[in-house]
């Protein structure tokens, strides 16, 4: 959602970058700023005036609230235990402290919970960010932002784009798509729905078949842990989410902010949402035959111009015009339209934009149904009984269009009457019959469009949405877009079409607005250079002859899945855009797991690597599971390599059975998927030959550690000790250095050398230390370690022990004598160790370096893809 014109900066503060950048090279002066924008628009008042129906003082409030700062706002995300435990210290300890601070005379207004957000996990506050960023008062609570941040344990969200995931009722094991995704703060939220309960169902399955009593208060208090919520894969979540958008580098943002969440249920695309390719699963009842997915939820928040966010975009006070809007009508219909093709019959699809305006909104809503059969195929829902306490406005059923000359339109017999009297036959430019209301005596002339939601800045201090939920009854077949009327055009050599630009040449333009997620938090420019950014090219299926790469496209209404007999061709070629077509030869179609030929990799384009899985006997899963006595209970066929070969060697990942089914079956069909599952292992430099060379990584831990046999689980249960692993990197056990590590330290000890788990189980009534975990710890011949980023630590520290202690790498050796220095940058032999790690990444996200080691054991850390510290040991006398 979000889309602006081109050269538009988007998201929050998106103007500072290029502010950043200009000081870096000398241009501009930290100490000088920007000139204040006039928050005034002749325009656009006019139109919203004679657009919102309010009362005058409600319209005054309207205008004043557009006018101020918009709040700063988050959420605390994850499992839902996990977030409470997050907001449960917000409350007791930094809130109590924010209320004392005064700032020019006044007392600071603490965070305050959004009401209508459930279990009040959203948060929003008044202060400006530049008091919070340098008012030294605040120094704890930013820290606290910032380090939970890193971590994903918030979400920098503003409060209404909140909304559309909580409107999709989403269940476990549902599928779901996110057509316009990046940068997946919407997204997140949906991967948290699907995963509702998943921990406590997989706790109850292991104790249940290691002989244990289930005990009732083991179980998450909510619905959706028990085991009925999703019984059919041992506790483990079934539903799937797709996380797609049309920008190849906001897809990259897309991965940075999910994969956070460690789900094996998560797939990123990068394809153009008005053409969305049908993906094929298996057909149990009969495997010959092609069958589609279908999806049970499929959120639009579309591209759109974003008027909603004046408050903090303050540029379209002064840039917005009409056809800001005007411009877009077309793709937002034909997302929404696509998004209801895809929908299982009693689906659910919700459409938002962050714009005020109807050509946006209840437009493309009545169009979308228009073309998609009526209302007997599609409802609106009526979600007035849903989030209780939001403030809202209901849609409108009728509405003006204002044309690029300021023009009000009401109808569009206004627009053909006035073209028949001008005497050219040109209507008033890019308006079109489906911006307007239906006329009477229509099919759609009568939607109850009040149905949709409306929220308004001034109703409780936001930003501007629109949101309105479809239900789908029945299949039907879309109605062509070129069947519908368009506006009036000159006649030439009796051609009534004859001057009318071609719906192609229409589209490249829409598409070239620039996409900008003007409601959302971005994600900063440094954080995408950590994934590759190679060419894509995705062999295709090849239709019977060699055709263009023109005639390969695939009008919106062909990628429609089978239904009742209006099947696509079982060999049809999946719809492909300009930017990423194939070469015009014919492409032999690709089995599940045949090695494809080299690809052609277009100068400076986006490739990404083959998701190919491994098999259950393959002699690296059936070693990894040997030394880590994995529990046959936990399936050995979802695990997965990135490479054309199809052999680990870097990384190993894990997906559920539905991602890797589609994975499989739609290889070679021009589907650009750039990201699926999670990174279970990671290949580890080992200290002799006996301890397995694949260590788990943190992201994977919490899906494997259950099923981890004792002989390699190390449990924990007081705090001071975790303290320990937490500051100390590569503390020595070695002699009776042992003793140190109180309760585990005799465990480690005995423990043989290589990757363990760590369980922690906090014991006492410590409410800072009272969430169970399991993290990754790594055995050398003298010494152990976390493997843990550095900023999983220092959160750690901070939200546990309300600690600031710099990291302790006790493993530096200078002159055959131990050393003590706290990380900070300055230790020149990790900071090569960590730079070789990063170029070792250009070519794989999972490299690790191996480091020579010295005539004595010295343990270095250098760090991964993810940042995790990663043990590079040597011993000259192993």
């Amino acid at each position: 959602m979000g889309r602006g014109k081109k050269g538009h900066r988007g998201g929050r503060g998106g103007g500072r970058g290029g502010r950043d950048r200009d000081n870096k090279r000398g241009g501009h002066r930290p100490y000088e700023t920007w000139p204040t924008v006039k928050k005034e628009n002749k325009r656009l008042e006019e139109y919203y005036n004679a657009l919102v129906d309010l009362p005058e003082d409600e319209r005054a409030e309207f205008w004043a609230a557009l006018r101020r700062e918009l709040p700063n706002s988050f959420r605390f995300c994850g499992s839902k235990g996990h977030a409470l435990a997050v907001k449960r210290l917000l409350q007791t300890r930094y809130i109590p402290e924010i209320t004392r601070i005064t700032h020019e005379g006044v007392t600071v207004e603490a965070p305050k919970p959004v009401p209508w957000y459930p279990d009040g996990l959203a948060w929003s506050m008044t202060t400006p960010k530049n008091v919070i960023r340098k008012f030294p008062p605040f120094a704890a609570f930013q820290k606290f932002l910032v380090s939970e941040t890193s971590v994903g344990n918030i979400s920098r969200q503003e409060v209404v784009s909140m909304i559309p995931p909580l409107l999709m009722d989403v269940k476990p094991g549902m599928t779901v798509l996110d057509l316009c995704a990046a940068p997946g703060s919407k997204a997140a939220q949906l991967l948290e729905m699907i995963h509702r309960g998943e921990e406590a169902r997989i706790r109850q399955v292991i104790r249940t078949f290691s002989g244990d009593e289930v005990k009732s208060e083991d179980a998450l208090e909510e619905e959706a842990a028990r085991l009925e919520a999703d019984p059919s894969d041992d506790g483990r979540a079934t539903g799937l989410l797709i996380a797609n958008d049309a920008d190849y580098k906001r897809s990259h943002m897309l991965i940075h902010q999910l994969k956070r969440l460690s789900s094996p249920n998560m797939i990123v695309t990068n394809q153009d949402a008005t053409m969305y390719p049908p993906l094929r699963i298996p057909n149990p009842e009969n495997p010959s035959k092609p069958n589609y997915l279908k999806f049970d939820r499929i959120l639009a928040d579309v591209p759109c111009s974003g008027d909603g966010t004046l408050r903090k975009n303050v540029n379209l006070w002064k840039d917005w015009t009409p056809g800001n809007a005007l411009g877009l009508h077309l793709t937002q219909v034909r997302i929404l339209v696509r998004a209801l093709q895809m929908l299982k019959p009693g689906g659910r699809v919700v459409y938002s934009t962050c714009s005020m305006n109807p050509v946006e909104n209840e437009a493309v809503v009545a169009a979308a149904i228009e073309r998609c059969g009526g209302p007997e195929k599609i409802e609106i829902i009526d979600c007035s009984d849903q989030l209780p306490l939001l403030k809202r406005k209901p849609g409108l059923r009728k509405w003006q269009i204002m044309d690029k000359s300021a023009r009000l339109w009401n109808s569009w017999d206004e627009v053909e009457e006035y073209t028949k009297s001008t005497g050219d036959g040109i209507a008033p430019g890019r308006l079109v019959e489906t911006m307007f209301p239906r006329p009477a005596g229509s099919d759609c002339a009568d939607l109850p469009l009040e149905r949709c939601m409306r929220v308004y800045a001034h109703q409780q201090d936001t930003g501007g949405f629109f949101i309105t939920a479809l239900h789908k009854n029945a299949e039907f077949k879309a109605k062509p877009e070129e069947n519908r009327k368009q506006p009036v055009q000159t006649k030439a050599n009796g051609n009534v079409n004859a001057g009318k630009r071609p719906l192609e040449e229409e589209a490249k333009e829409e598409a070239g607005v620039k996409k900008l997620r003007l409601s959302e938090e971005p994600i900063k420019e440094e954080r995408i250079k950590e994934e590759p950014m190679e060419e894509e090219v995705a062999p295709t299926e090849a239709p019977a002859e060699v055709k263009t790469e023109v005639e390969v496209k695939v009008k919106l209404e062909d990628v429609e899945s089978p239904v009742n007999g209006d099947a696509v061709k079982e060999d049809a070629p999946a719809p492909t855009d300009s930017t990423f077509a194939t070469p015009s030869a014919a492409t032999p179609a690709a089995t599940a797991q045949e090695q494809q030929p080299e690809p052609k990799i277009k100068p400076n384009g986006p490739y990404e690597e083959p998701f190919k899985f491994l098999p259950s006997e393959h002699e690296v899963i059936k070693n990894v599971a040997e030394f880590y006595k994995i529990s046959p209970r936990f399936p050995s066929d979802r695990y997965m390599v990135r490479n054309a070969l199809g052999e680990p060697a870097k990384a190993i990942y894990y997906t559920s059975a539905l991602v890797r089914d589609i994975l499989v079956l739609n290889e070679g069909r021009g589907v650009k998927f750039v990201h699926g599952g999670v990174k279970m292992f990671v290949k580890q430099d080992a200290p002799s030959a006996e301890v397995c060379r694949w260590r788990i990584q943190s992201e994977g831990m919490p899906i494997l550690h259950g099923y981890v046999g004792p002989e390699r689980v190390v449990v924990l249960r007081k705090k001071e000790t975790l303290r320990k692993l937490l500051v100390e990197m590569f503390p020595k056990i070695a002699g009776d250095d042992w003793k140190r590590m109180d309760e585990i330290g005799e465990r480690v000890r005995d423990l043989a050398l290589g990757c363990c788990v760590l369980r922690v189980e906090p014991e006492g009534g410590d409410e800072d230390f009272a969430e169970h975990m399991a993290l990754p710890l790594w055995k050398s011949f003298q010494s152990l370690n976390l493997m843990l980023p550095k900023e999983d630590r220092t959160a750690m520290l901070l939200r546990i022990y309300n600690d600031t202690t710099p990291l302790i790498n006790m493993g530096i050796q200078r002159d055959g004598k131990e050393t003590k220095k706290a990380e900070e940058g300055k230790d020149a032999e990790m900071e090569d160790a960590a730079a070789a790690a990063a170029e070792g990444q250009q070519t794989d996200a999972a490299d690790v370096e191996v480091l020579d080691a010295p005539a004595a054991e010295v343990e270095t850390a250098v760090t991964d893809d993810q940042g995790e510290v990663t043990a590079a040991a040597g011993d000259a006398n192993a």
